[in-house]
């Protein structure tokens, strides 16, 4: 088994875990940590199935590296956005 495979299977495993939680959860703050969980689960099976020959090729990880600039911009809006949610439902 070589170390890229192994890569995508955990990759595989963490987006079904972060699936799950988005699915069966219902506070916000934890949905968007699972959302958080499925996109690291994409970014390592990108990088797991990226390697060929014994090189790596380098699109996919630079894909990567921007999706995960992107997925920490929408992680801060998520997190803002739920913040502002919470402040107008308040009961006190």
């Amino acid at each position: 088994m070589t170390s890229g495979l192994v890569f995508a299977l955990a990759g595989v495993l963490l987006f079904v875990l972060g699936l799950g939680g988005v699915v069966m959860l219902s506070h916000a703050l934890r949905r968007i940590l699972a959302f958080n969980l499925m996109g690291s689960g994409a970014f390592l099976v990108l990088v797991g199935l990226a390697q060929r020959d014994g090189g790596v090729d380098p699109v996919p990880q630079a894909m990567v590296l921007t999706g995960i600039v992107v997925a920490v911009a929408a992680t801060a809006l998520a997190l803002a956005l739920v913040r502002r949610l919470h402040g107008a439902h308040r009961d006190d």
